[in-house]
């Protein structure tokens, strides 16, 4: 299994227990909204791709971690089917757009939050992988598998995004990578209305 040692390093806070114990009882959403999750993943760096296409580097990295996302996203679908599950739109989370809310508008501040943000959500995606794995150990040995699977690919995404934030930044991106980190603990640790795979505290 991946060594997740960076992940818990790098964010502020650890999963709450309320959510994993939570997740074991809504897996039917958790499953929906983790393949909403790699979908807009992967709609998000093509995005990046298209609005930034003199960063070559920026261009190889996001280009194979679009194929990967996607490829999570039918993994994720086989899983869906499997369960008899209905796949279907829901109401996303709040979570990426709480994050979005502070990005700058203006280049080239965008580029290094949008890439940050990129590097928090994946890191998020990899600790809650690595927390939940256990819980469906059991009940879930399959998707328990699966979990542990994606932590290697997740681990390396919120690297590349990260590396390339301090590549195309002209400045130290600590500062504003810890500013993003702080609210990015707001959201986990408060409670929240709507249980979703990034979603905070069951509220």
């Amino acid at each position: 299994m991946a060594d997740i040692t960076p992940i818990h390093n790098f964010l502020l806070c650890k999963t709450p227990k309320a959510w994993l114990e939570k997740a074991t009882t809504e897996l039917e959403l958790v499953l929906i909204d983790h393949a909403h999750c790699e979908k807009k993943a992967a709609a998000t760096a093509v995005k990046q791709m298209f609005r930034y296409p003199e960063h070559i580097e920026l261009l190889k990295k996001l280009s194979q971690l679009t194929r990967e996302e996607v490829l999570h996203f039918e993994q994720v679908l086989d899983f869906i089917e499997k369960r008899g599950i209905k796949y279907r739109a829901i109401k996303p989370s709040r979570y990426a757009a709480g994050l979005h809310q502070y990005a700058a508008k203006d280049e080239p501040q965008r580029l290094i939050d949008g890439l940050i943000i990129g590097a928090i959500i994946e890191a998020r995606s990899c600790e809650r992988f690595h927390a939940l794995a256990p819980y469906f150990d059991e009940s879930e040995p399959e998707l328990a598998k699966y979990y542990r699977f994606l932590l290697k690919s997740e681990s390396r995404h919120f690297m590349d995004y990260l590396d390339l934030a301090m590549r195309y930044s002209d400045k130290a991106i600590d500062e504003r990578v810890q500013f993003f980190l702080t609210k990015e603990r707001e959201l986990i640790e408060s409670p929240d209305p709507l249980f979703r795979f990034h979603s905070g505290v069951p509220a």
